[in-house]
Parts: structure tokens; C-alpha cells; sequence
């Protein structure tokens, strides 16, 4: 049985020099791609109380997030630029209609231009409140978890206005009922 030539101590160094190089080079680019969080700034985790932000909707209304308390509420980061943000769109407005007034609530937090956002939704209402988020850092979607700044990215708040899990990627059908059930554990 012939054997292929080994490899020598130099080469395998050389080898072992490069893997390193490049595991180094891939956790420094995912790591540069995650947010800065400003000193001061906190991010909410879960567990964690959700900052009270106040946001305006696209009309200029200002709401305050902790106006929400009481009831379960699902806040769902999106973009008019985002696709499978706009795929999700119809899912979350049947699910709003099916929670009724009294049950949970769905708010969609626009990470977005204004201007572009109040076009989309007059061309295609959205069947639940939607406020604008802020995109200057430390932005909206940052302040609650999002570190990657990814969307959509949705974030369950319970009714005493604690995170109770986050989401990145659009929800399915399955985890957004269980997300709007009381009685469902959430994951």
C-alpha cells in the first residue's frame, strides 16, 4: 500500500498559522458587524424590563411603550426595504383581528425612513399600530436586543412590561400564537 507524502513541521505550521488566521478573521468580522452600544446605553435582555421609549407614529403622535402595559405585546421590527418583513405583514394583522381589544397587542416599530413608511401605509395598511423607530444609534431595535440590527426582529413583552423572549427572522404561524396565548410557554 503506497502512502501520500507527509507533510513536513514547517508546512504543517504554516498550515495551523493559516486556520488560525482565519477563524481570528471571521470572528472579527461578525463581531464588527454587531452594533456598538454606547456607553450608558442599556440593552434589554430577556427577563428584563423593556425600556420605556416614547415613539411617534407616523402621524406625529408620540406613544409611550409602557401605555401597553397589562396585556401581552409584540413588538415587530420592520422596514418598507425588508422583504420578508412585508411577508409577515398579513400574518401579523390575522393575528391582531383574532387577539381582538382585550387581548394581546402587536405594534410595528418602523426602521425606516418616515417618509417612506407613511407612503407604504397608505398604499397597504397594516391592521395594527405602527410607530417609527429611531435609526440613530443607539437605535430602537438595538435598545431591545437587537445587537445584529437585523430584520424583522420581534420582541414579546409581557404584561408587566418585561421582555420575555426575542425573536430574529420572521415568526411563523406556530411561535406567533404561542407568543399571543397566556397560557402557551414561550421559547
Amino acid at each position: 500500500m503506497r502512502r501520500g507524502p507527509m507533510l513536513s513541521r514547517p508546512t504543517l505550521l504554516i498550515l495551523a498559522l493559516a486556520l488560525l488566521a482565519a477563524v481570528l478573521g471571521g470572528w472579527l468580522q461578525h463581531r464588527s458587524r454587531l452594533a456598538h452600544v454606547p456607553p450608558g446605553v442599556h440593552v434589554a435582555g430577556v427577563g428584563d424590563p423593556a425600556p420605556d421609549l416614547v415613539l411617534p407614529d407616523p402621524a406625529g403622535r408620540e406613544h409611550r411603550l409602557s401605555d401597553y402595559r397589562g396585556r401581552r405585546v409584540l413588538l415587530n421590527f420592520w422596514a418598507t426595504w425588508c422583504g420578508p418583513c412585508l411577508d409577515e405583514m398579513p400574518a401579523l394583522a390575522q393575528a391582531q383581528a383574532a387577539a381582538g381589544p382585550g387581548g394581546a397587542r402587536i405594534i410595528g416599530i418602523a426602521m425606516d425612513d418616515p417618509a417612506r413608511v407613511r407612503a407604504f401605509l397608505a398604499a397597504h395598511p397594516a391592521g395594527y399600530p405602527i410607530l417609527l423607530g429611531r435609526l440613530d444609534p443607539p437605535s430602537t431595535s438595538l435598545r431591545f436586543g437587537d445587537r445584529a440590527e437585523v430584520l424583522p426582529y420581534s420582541v414579546l413583552l409581557d404584561a408587566d412590561g418585561r421582555v420575555r423572549a426575542t425573536h430574529r427572522g420572521p415568526l411563523d404561524r406556530t411561535l406567533l400564537q404561542a407568543w399571543l396565548t397566556p397560557a402557551q410557554a414561550t421559547r
